[in-house]
């Protein structure tokens, strides 16, 4: 019997409740539609799912990946042998005293909402982030001027030895698109605390809808993409760059460089993780090879 196999029949027999899906085609998990199959996923609707999960994989000696909205993810045609815990059900949100607190399921645009429900203002920047919370906090997403870290107050997570942590927002070592969780995978983040302004509700609705109207205009949000392809070189913008290059609406089989957004590389349907990977290296000699910049990924990949 081989490990995941074994961990299988635990989880039935543990946790009865708990969703479990083998073989399930991660197309269907993340935003840019592309992956082959998952071996075994969990699908935890409460906390407390989740670390019955996770402690039994430990036992085993596997370590699972965390997967939120897969927003930020490519995963290769094969799939992924592994055990993947999708935290999609983890959704939960309550409020104490101006602090929201919300589990890591929770997509951000539903986060911003609950704020604004509650009169409160600081997360209206991430209305318009494809991912869920945990997620965002992982690499301290940010957008039009906001990033997590500004109203982030603590984090709690299960570290890698099964034990429930919360530690201050500043003990996470949140920077651009980085934080102490991209360094250490094996940690599931449970649940965030936001310290938040009361505020004017319209006011934070029309800030709202402005960005949502201003993405519209400069995203290809028409197809699907894991968002901004490349991380932010510095003292440079890498979508600049690429169309520097000439390399706006080039194309591998369904893989191609946005023409609305050079900085995307978007799915036109029915590309393959292949095609993807041709046309990332693509950008990257290039960019490369015309400006001396070396364009570092900020997607994610499984299974490679």
């Amino acid at each position: 019997m081989d490990l995941i196999t074994a961990l299988t029949q635990r989880l039935r027999a543990r946790c009865p409740r708990l969703e479990l899906r083998e073989y399930e085609p991660m197309s269907r998990h993340t935003s840019f539609r592309i992956g082959g199959p998952a071996r075994l996923m969990a699908l935890p609707r409460s906390r407390e799912e989740a670390v019955r999960a996770v402690q039994a994989a430990m036992e085993l000696g596997i370590r699972p990946f965390y997967l939120g909205n897969g927003s930020n993810l490519l995963v290769a045609d094969r799939g992924y042998e592994g055990f993947i815990l999708k935290t999609g059900g983890m959704d939960q949100v309550r409020e104490v005293n101006r602090r929201l607190r919300a589990e890591s399921g929770i997509p951000l645009s539903r986060l911003a909402v609950a704020a604004l429900d509650r009169g409160l203002a600081g997360l209206e920047f991430a209305h318009g982030i494809p991912g869920s919370l945990g997620g965002a906090v992982t690499m301290n997403a940010g957008a039009y001027g906001g990033e997590m870290v500004q109203v982030l107050t603590a984090v709690t997570f299960l570290d890698g030895e099964g034990h429930v942590v919360t530690l201050p927002v500043e003990a996470c070592r949140l920077t651009y698109r980085h934080s102490d969780f991209t360094e250490h995978p094996e940690r599931l983040i449970l649940e965030a605390e936001f310290e938040l302004r009361q505020g004017d509700g319209s006011e934070s609705r029309a800030k709202m809808e402005e960005l949502a109207r201003r993405r519209k205009e400069k995203q290809p949000l028409e197809y699907p993409s894991a968002g901004s392809t490349f991380k932010r070189p510095e003292g440079y913008f890498a979508a600049a760059l690429i169309e520097q290059c000439g390399l706006k609406g080039r194309r591998v089989g369904g893989a191609q460089v946005s023409e609305k957004h050079a900085g995307f590389v978007i799915n036109r349907g029915d590309a393959t993780c292949a095609d993807v990977l041709a046309l990332v290296e693509e950008i990257r000699a290039a960019v490369f090879r015309e400006t001396g910049v070396t364009l570092e990924l900020e997607v994610r990949t499984l299974g490679l």
